[in-house]
């Protein structure tokens, strides 16, 4: 079958490998349909992250048709259209039962990895798989996109909102105008806030976060964006802020911009040096999130929302490529060209996109 390796930072290619088997009871063989890039993929190409030259590369987002299932594996079938959440859950211990999957107690290797190739294995799969109604034929090219951003994304973006806290009236700051930061607005907008203040340096991007509910843009960074925020909430700051790169800079903001009790939810994957925490301390700041309970979220509102049309997130993948072309649809994120490049593993099987 054909995968995706990483041969070194900024490459990444096709290779022919041996197509995976079931290898535990709890394995699912899923036949890829759609995959993506993310944000979190690009640390390692772009060289900031160690990766091993001549790898299999860490793409952790799909949809596809469940092709083989382990012994252990009652609630998935053979032919099931299926969401392939990037985090494995138990779906029983504490953390799951918390709706904390992503830090499931039961399995230490519960993150996907390899999910840019025409079959993976996916373990753990009982609990965590989230089945969609029906087959693809059944959809709009619109809402298999959508169903792909449900693998890590959009739930992302929500786990950021839950953990910040995000209530009824507030006014909600979302740091990063990339895939995650996007979908965060959406949740922040699901969740009742009333003001949603997008950072944002890119046109398209501040387009796109209007169009999902941001109310407000600002364009500037570190203290100037500071600065911008505290004159737009009466210095008080704001009610909720979720920080959605990671980085130094971003963190050190989302610190500053939170008013006195305001909780910042990270989902970011953090980069940097570790942050002093002693500036949150006197303003009783709480700081919380982590990877994002892809599953819960899904089964319990965010395929619902998607499948009644009340939101569409789809609309982050702005370019789309076959899985032949893998290393242009890395470049277009690098260039900024696409917010999220969309991977066709499997056209015929798919609406036009």
């Amino acid at each position: 079958m054909k995968d995706t390796i990483f041969i070194k930072a900024g490459r990444v290619e096709i290779q022919e490998v041996a197509k995976p088997e079931i290898q535990a009871d709890d394995d699912v063989i899923i036949r890829v349909l759609m995959a993506c890039v993310c944000g979190s993929d690009l640390w390692a190409y772009r060289g900031l992250d160690d990766k091993t030259t001549n790898s299999q590369n860490g793409g952790h987002e799909a949809i596809g048709i469940v092709e083989a299932t382990g012994s252990a594996i009652d609630t998935v079938k053979a032919g099931d259209f299926v969401i392939a959440p990037f985090d494995h859950g138990c779906g029983h211990c504490a953390a799951c039962l918390a709706g904390y999957e992503g830090s499931c107690l039961s399995h230490s290797d519960n993150y996907s990895s390899g999910n840019q190739a025409e079959y993976i294995r996916y373990q753990h799969g009982n609990w965590a798989l989230v089945k969609i109604p029906g087959q693809p034929a059944d959809y709009t090219a619109g809402m298999i996109k959508s169903f792909l951003t449900l693998a890590d994304v959009m739930p992302t973006g929500y786990h950021g909102a839950r953990t910040a806290r995000v209530g009824k009236g507030d006014t909600a700051v979302v740091i990063g105008d990339g895939a995650v930061g996007l979908c965060g607005v959406i949740a922040a907008k699901m969740r009742g806030a009333r003001r949603i203040i997008a950072m944002s340096r890119h046109e398209d991007r501040q387009k796109l976060a209007l169009a999902f509910g941001a109310t407000d843009i600002i364009a500037q960074r570190g203290d100037e964006a500071i600065q911008q925020v505290m004159s737009m909430t009466n210095g008080a700051g704001a009610d909720a802020v979720l920080e959605c790169v990671g980085t130094e800079e971003s963190t050190a903001t989302a610190f500053a911009i939170a008013r006195p009790g305001a909780t910042v939810g990270r989902v970011g994957l953090p980069h940097g040096k570790d942050q002093n925490l002693a500036t949150t301390f006197r303003r009783n700041v709480s700081i919380a999130g982590g990877p994002a309970s892809v599953t819960t979220y899904d089964k319990k509102i965010l395929l619902q929302a998607v499948l009644n049309g009340e939101i569409n997130p789809g609309k982050v993948f702005t370019q789309s490529f076959a899985l032949a072309d893998i290393n242009s649809a890395y470049q277009a994120m690098v260039k900024r060209e696409a917010i999220k490049s969309a991977v066709i593993v499997s056209p015929t099987e798919l609406p036009v996109m």
